[in-house]
């Protein structure tokens, strides 16, 4: 797509943004659905119990979650097309250094670098795309943009599966190193930057203060049910209100607090999408293992089994990401939480005697509720702000799915800490793991009955300012 006989200059910068984008998206995608189907094999291997098993997982988005918002800063500082680039080397480094861990915390500690690099892909990846597209076409190459997430997730468990199975998890990461020397090969065709908050500062301290608060925050929940980890979630809790506080003051925050204020659009989308993730991360995790472990499948057919979501969403993306260009998208996306929560209470009375079928039914259905949520919903947070704003957006969006990410997979961590204990995953423990699953699925459901009206209460974006954008 990036054709040097494109029609305008506009034309070939426009379809270099999407493919560089789309390449960088289905990168991180793929390797973190595909880690899923490895865990049990990288414990049996490692020796790693049930709760450090899910740190491979945890390590990944809380680096992620961290950096996302001040590289998303830099990024609309210093350029959106320079971060992304240095997202994709990091990214494919960590690729490379993470086969031959030899311990836990060598692998924990390369899916930590891997989601440092992953932050500025995702901070970056969509802001190109809302820089170089008009308003008009904004959910369409969202959509696409979607569309190479869920491709990437619905290739992860199938390509993963065959690859631990017959290769071992480690090659797993070597995969990802040629797909990322492609991304840097191609990045080096798209011309142009966009950098539409030039020479303002960037604010540091802010930044600290919210990467430490998001790391005792999460560590903290990884404790949890013991008073320290009690103390430590608080803590983390406490330096997020201060970093807000902070915000308000600063001459150049890290984060426009004022977009929360005074854009309900923005606002409450984004609420949505923390909900959403909230809900719906930890499926992938939790059927992983009860795939594997309570119906004694092989990592190729859990792979198979769990292809069904993102294969749904893969099919689907770029035509709900087309349908929010022409109804309103919190209308479009309301009906996608709905469906999702249909899809989410099933789950609720797994046990050893549902069949993989009705499994593989149920994820399709979430598939096509996470389709028609996703891109709508994206696009009305990239079309409710300013062009200076476009990286903050970006990097916020991606901050709540990581934030809601990990507090779907804490959530699974102090229930297995909690009914299975910190004790490798066995025959003796699988009534425990069946009945936390299920707990965790309740609290789900309940999470995305709240999420349906956050996301109906938004209010219209036709109407609104970034209405004026159409004919950019």
């Amino acid at each position: 797509m990036c054709d040097p006989h494109e029609n305008s200059d506009a034309e070939r910068i426009q379809s270099c943004a999407l493919v560089v984008s789309v390449i960088g998206s289905f990168l991180t995608a793929f390797m973190s659905s595909s880690i899923n189907i490895a865990l049990p094999a990288i414990g049996s291997e490692l020796s790693m119990d049930a709760v450090m098993l899910s740190w491979i997982s945890t390590a990944f988005l809380l680096a992620a979650a961290v950096f996302l918002v001040p590289f998303g800063r830099l990024a609309d500082i210093y350029g959106r097309k320079r971060i992304f680039g240095y997202g994709i080397a990091l990214f494919t480094l960590a690729s490379i250094l993470a086969p031959v861990s030899r311990s836990a915390s060598m692998i924990i500690a390369a899916r930590f670098v891997q989601g440092v690099g992953a932050a500025m892909i995702f901070g970056t990846a969509v802001a190109i795309l809302t820089s170089v597209f008009p308003l008009r076409k904004r959910g369409r190459v969202i959509g696409i943009n979607a569309a190479s997430v869920y491709l990437g997730l619905s290739l992860g468990p199938v390509l993963g599966g065959i690859l631990t199975q017959y290769l071992g998890w480690r090659s797993l990461f070597v995969a990802t190193v040629p797909i990322g020397a492609l991304a840097l090969a191609l990045l080096m065709n798209l011309r142009g930057e966009w950098a539409d908050a030039r020479g303002e500062r960037f604010d540091l301290s802010g930044s600290l203060v919210y990467g430490i608060s998001i790391m005792a925050l999460v560590y903290g929940m990884s404790l949890l049910p013991s008073s320290a980890g009690r103390f430590v979630t608080v803590a983390g809790l406490a330096g997020l209100v201060l970093f807000l506080y902070l915000e308000t003051k600063a001459e150049n925050p890290v984060i426009e607090v004022d977009l929360f204020k005074s854009n309900r659009v923005f606002a409450l989308s984004n609420l949505a999408a923390l909900i959403n993730y909230s809900a719906t991360f930890a499926t992938g995790f939790l059927l992983s293992l009860y795939l594997q472990y309570i119906k004694a499948l092989d990592p190729r057919s859990a792979g198979l089994v769990l292809l069904a979501q993102p294969l749904m969403m893969t099919i689907l993306s770029p035509l709900t990401g087309r349908l929010s260009d022409r109804m309103e998208p919190r209308l479009v996306a309301s009906a996608g939480m709905a469906i999702t929560l249909l899809s989410i209470v099933p789950f609720v009375f797994l046990d050893e005697r549902t069949p993989v079928w009705f499994i593989g039914a149920v994820l399709l259905l979430l598939g096509f509720g996470l389709a028609l949520f996703t891109p709508p919903n994206t696009n009305a947070i990239m079309s409710s702000v300013e062009r200076k704003y476009y990286g903050i957006a970006s990097a916020t969006l991606g901050t709540m799915r990581l934030l809601g990410q990990m507090l779907s997979m804490s959530l699974a961590m102090v229930i297995f800490a909690i009914y299975i204990g910190r004790v490798e995953i066995t025959p003796d423990t699988y009534s425990s793991l069946i009945e936390s699953s299920r707990i965790a699925f309740a609290i789900f459901s309940v999470l995305c009955f709240i999420g349906i009206f956050a996301s109906l209460a938004r209010g219209e974006l036709r109407g609104g300012s970034a209405a004026t954008e159409l004919e950019k």
